[in-house]
């Protein structure tokens, strides 16, 4: 029988080897303000809430909804801009140096009508520069619409519809998701170039000519994107 101990140790601490059951010792008895709550529940009171404290420097009244130089709201294109004045929220030297990275971003966001992304496939999903880029510009939520992304991709395998692989594509899917959810924009273009290591791995080589094909579907597709701007 594995032997029982009790200890008052955090359970980060195991006091034992592995082989023993360990439990730890009772909680210590409520306080009297706890007991005291307890009693007013059971009376049908109505719980009792410190008033809250103002904290220093923060300013009363609703949200000022000014953005990046002004009021995003007014630009074309760009609505249901909720920050708070970001510009003059940037009070300390790290605050500053992080607004002086995110604001061109924003501003180049905003300003485009097209948004063209390429982005190769790892590890079933987008690359670590890309992903650095959307929590860049993830704050703050806006509604780009009706602007279009156009998202040039590179797979080493087949992540087509249809095929053993397409449940693993969460490249697409998270961008198209974040696109719609944090952009309000459904309207994402993909030209997937799949089999990419066909060229690379001779265990794939097989499938060269199915990588040539996707390759040119996927330039001719971009070719007709183009005609649309």
């Amino acid at each position: 029988m594995p032997t029982v101990i009790r200890t008052r140790r955090p359970l980060e601490e195991p006091p034992c080897p592995p082989c023993c059951t360990w439990i730890p010792a009772p909680a210590a008895p409520p306080s009297a303000a706890r007991w005291g709550r307890v009693r007013r529940v059971l009376a049908g009171e109505a719980p009792r809430r410190p008033a809250p404290v103002p904290r220093p420097g923060r300013r009363p009244g609703p949200p000022d909804h000014r953005g990046l130089d002004g009021d995003l709201r007014q630009r074309p294109g760009v609505r249901d801009h909720r920050a708070p004045r970001l510009k003059e929220a940037a009070r300390t030297p790290a605050q500053k140096a992080a607004w002086a990275v995110l604001e061109p971003l924003l501003e180049e966001l905003v300003a485009a009508d097209v948004v063209l992304i390429a982005s190769p496939m790892y590890n079933y999903t987008v690359p670590a520069s890309l992903k650095a880029w959307i929590d860049q510009v993830t704050f703050p939520r806006m509604n780009l619409a009706p602007r279009r992304f156009v998202v040039a991709t590179a797979r080493g395998g087949s992540y087509a519809p249809g095929t053993p692989k397409a449940p693993f594509d969460h490249q697409e899917t998270l961008l198209r998701d974040f696109f719609a959810g944090h952009y309000g924009v459904k309207d994402v273009a993909f030209l997937n170039a799949e089999l990419v290591n066909s060229r690379v791995d001779p265990a794939l080589a097989g499938f060269r000519a199915a990588h040539d094909e996707s390759y040119a579907a996927a330039l001719r597709a971009a070719a007709e994107l183009a005609r649309d701007y």
